[in-house]
């Protein structure tokens, strides 16, 4: 159903059979199948998530599935009851996403700009693509060859759901696109092709998540950062955030997001309070008063 009906990405559905084991696993432990949980056992399950140390949103997360699988056995006449209902969920704070400046950007830029190619112009492009564009990583490994064949100023992006959005694309991020196209065939095996544009080295298939990951940690060390503010999803962040700070206004960048609800991309008006107040004061009509 989640694959089918609500188009959900192989790793949402790698997420949810996870979960969905673990739980399983547990009342397994007690003589019970899952599907045949009750509201105790089921209670406890999340109570021993606690005690392991997991964080709150972790168990959220796993609550979530947990409540969506018997959502869908009760429709589906499994069970006559969802035992989920009578279940709190930890309560969640809201961190504020990891910020990088522009000028950290630019120290990653310049940190890929120093490695030889090809390796260089292939960093180089995965970070203006990702901060140009705000492209989930996901998104991102699979992009298609043929989506920048002719330099577009766009790009059609398959994102959650299998919705399709446009994400733009700077001059900057075009150029280094075009710089890496010229080395690209260097990363793979001879008479071999891909119709990925960041393939694994000497394979047809997409350079991996958790691979772009390690290269960005690599960058961060080489460009004075700390390794643990820089992922391919802080750069997600700076998008937005520099966006906003830059005037745009929040719907469209909900839009390049891919975000299905805009209550989701407000979080980044929170990192963006002080160019928000400039602009309270400067175009307000109470805020123009003066003594």
């Amino acid at each position: 159903m989640l694959a089918v009906e609500r188009g959900a990405s192989p790793h949402t559905l790698a997420a949810y059979r996870n979960d969905l084991e673990d739980a399983a696993a547990f009342v397994g432990a007690r003589g019970s199948a899952l599907d045949a949980a009750d509201t105790p056992a089921l209670r406890d399950y999340l109570a021993g998530l606690s005690r392991a140390g997991l964080a709150p949103r972790t168990a959220a997360r796993r609550l979530s599935a947990l409540r969506q699988y018997f959502r869908f056995a009760y429709a589906e006449g499994w069970r006559r009851d969802d035992p989920t209902l009578a279940l709190d969920g930890p309560r969640l704070g809201r961190p504020l996403p990891k910020l990088l400046s522009a000028e950290d950007i630019a120290a990653l830029i310049a940190a890929a700009a120093a490695q030889p190619p090809p390796h260089g112009p292939r960093l180089i492009a995965i970070l203006e693509i990702l901060y140009a564009s705000g492209m989930r990583i996901s998104e991102l490994a699979a992009l298609p060859l043929g989506a920048v064949a002719r330099d577009p100023a766009t790009l059609i992006v398959r994102g959650k759901g299998a919705k399709e959005r446009l994400v733009p694309l700077t001059d900057a991020a075009r150029a280094a696109i075009k710089a890496y196209l010229a080395v690209r065939p260097r990363f793979l095996a001879e008479g071999q092709s891909s119709r990925f544009l960041f393939p694994e080295p000497g394979k047809p298939a997409p350079v991996s998540r958790v691979r772009i990951g390690q290269f960005l940690k690599a960058l961060a060390v080489a460009a004075g950062l700390d390794p643990a503010k820089v992922s391919p999803h802080v750069l997600r962040h700076a998008f937005a955030t520099h966006l906003l700070e830059g005037g745009a206004d929040l719907r469209s960048v909900q839009q390049m997001l891919g975000h299905a609800d805009i209550a989701t991309t407000q979080i980044y008006t929170h990192v963006a309070v002080p160019r928000l107040k400039a602009l309270v004061s400067s175009h307000h009509p109470l805020g123009r008063r003066r003594g």
